[in-house]
């Protein structure tokens, strides 16, 4: 049969654009469609407008604190136009940068949702395309609690709340997650006063409840209210803006609410069904490969509910753009030695409060359940001279190492984080031993320098041996 294209991307966030700038590249006749605005919810509504945010409140809040300002009502000065200049940023980037990738693709931009007609066509409003293969790359939006009130209240959720035409005086988030930790940050040094309402225990569930500790205490600085392991049981209109009634007998008032309490995979506009594509409520059902149960159609990023982060959705458009360039034998039912399996790369994260909150690997938790050895080995950056002298005190690196040397996980909170994470997902993807790290020289004073620290630290916990002290005498003095 012959195909109108190689490839069909619908979708073009991290996933959709990794499969039609590479594949375009390739030399692949490739049709790109997008609804709504190139870069989906990461770039748009997502990732780079809340760094935008983190980046101007992070500003305020320096000045502020050198010039003894209180952050808790004093009076500081206003941001001006800060919405305005991140959506004029987001303009700028959308169509100066991004759609100039595009230029050897056919891109649909914003003529409506694509649905498919069986399963190797698509429609997008009266146009009918067909292609050899078909990536699904629609990611997932907002999940909104049907708690009562909620369609009687106007709520904001990262799909415009930077679209604002003021900062808020007050603010109530519903959730303690990634974004509902930044947003409460970002907006609470910008001059609102932020409550958090969790129904979990900890404030970016289920990670390391330390690490979780630092972070709320840190927020908790800035001036945020929390309230963990509590549940919203009604909303409620007034003239301020909204009510929110929790706990037990609580309420809380304020200006503006986002809603934080997640995502979800909405299938209802692909039409799966007439391409006999199975799906669940957590996403389209992929193998190993990312191809759905039509091995022609493959599902990348959010949308198939697996490690929900932009740069896993990117990564995995990539891989499984390149599973599509090795054969697969007709009478092989499993992926073959040379398909990439995308479940074994490690996913490094990174919340981007103050501090950064960074993750790579096993948590104390995983490591218990599997019945791994492990010792914690622990570094403060308060105990480091460049952390001191530059004012960076709070912090620390917190790796799972196995007896032998092992690196099972890492958390980084402080600092650069983000930054220095990738080396331990380098070092954990690689099977490296944790004397690789130790051995390899890192620039001088930075905060990286640390993670050197942590593999000399496990190395003289080694030393502490009185059979290894023995040993090294023996072999010096031969």
């Amino acid at each position: 049969m012959k195909y109108d294209y190689d490839i069909i991307t619908i979708g073009l966030g991290p996933a959709g654009m990794a499969v039609s700038i590479m594949g375009s590249e390739m030399g692949l006749n490739i049709c790109a469609i997008e609804k709504k605005s190139l870069g989906g919810e990461c770039m748009n509504a997502g990732c780079i407008p809340s760094k935008a945010l983190l980046r101007a409140a992070r500003t305020r809040h320096t000045f502020s604190t050198y010039q003894n300002y209180s952050l808790k009502g004093g009076s500081i000065p206003e941001v001006d136009n800060i919405f305005e200049n991140i959506q004029k940023d987001l303009n700028f980037i959308g169509d100066k940068k991004t759609k100039g990738m595009f230029k050897k693709t056919d891109l649909m931009l914003k003529e409506g949702s694509a649905k498919f007609v069986d399963s190797h066509t698509v429609a997008v409003g009266d146009k009918r395309i067909t292609a050899k293969r078909i990536f699904i790359c629609t990611g997932t939006k907002p999940f909104v609690p049907p708690v009562e009130g909620i369609e009687d209240i106007n709520y904001l959720t990262n799909e415009n709340m930077f679209k604002l035409e003021k900062v808020p005086q007050s603010m109530i988030i519903i959730g303690g997650g990634v974004i509902g930790c930044e947003m409460a940050q970002a907006y609470q040094r910008l001059g609102t006063k932020v409550t958090i309402i969790n129904r979990d225990k900890n404030l970016i569930f289920p990670q390391d409840a330390e690490v979780a500790t630092t972070l709320k205490t840190g927020l908790e600085k800035d001036g945020v209210t929390i309230y963990n392991d509590s549940n919203v049981s009604k909303y409620e209109k007034t003239t301020v803006g909204v009510k929110a009634y929790f706990g037990d007998s609580q309420v809380i008032e304020a200006e503006q609410i986002i809603i934080a309490a997640g995502r979800v995979f909405d299938p209802s506009e692909l039409d799966l069904d007439k391409a006999g594509v199975e799906y669940t409520k957590k996403g389209i059902k992929v193998n190993n490969i990312l191809q759905t149960n039509k091995k022609h159609i493959l599902a990348c990023g959010d949308c198939n509910g697996h490690f929900l982060l932009s740069h896993a959705a990117m990564h995995q458009g990539m891989i499984a753009l390149m599973n599509t360039m090795v054969p697969l034998p007709s009478w092989m039912p499993i992926p073959g030695p040379f398909k990439r399996n995308f479940k074994q790369y490690v996913v490094p994260s990174t919340i981007f409060t103050d501090p950064q909150v960074s993750r790579v690997g096993l948590n104390e938790d995983d490591l218990q359940k599997l019945g791994k050895k492990y010792q914690v080995v622990k570094v403060n950056y308060g105990d480091y001279g460049a952390a001191i002298a530059e004012k960076v005190e709070t912090g620390y690196i917190k790796a799972f190492i196995s007896p032998l040397g092992k690196i099972y996980g890492v958390y980084i909170v402080g600092e650069g984080s983000g930054e220095m994470i990738n080396e331990w997902a380098l070092a954990i993807q690689k099977n490296l031993h944790i004397t690789s790290i130790m051995l390899m020289q890192h620039s001088f004073p930075t905060m990286g320098f640390l993670t050197k620290r942590v593999s000399e630290e496990w190395m003289m916990g080694k030393m502490a041996s009185s059979f290894l002290q023995k040993m090294c005498q023996v072999m010096f003095r031969l």
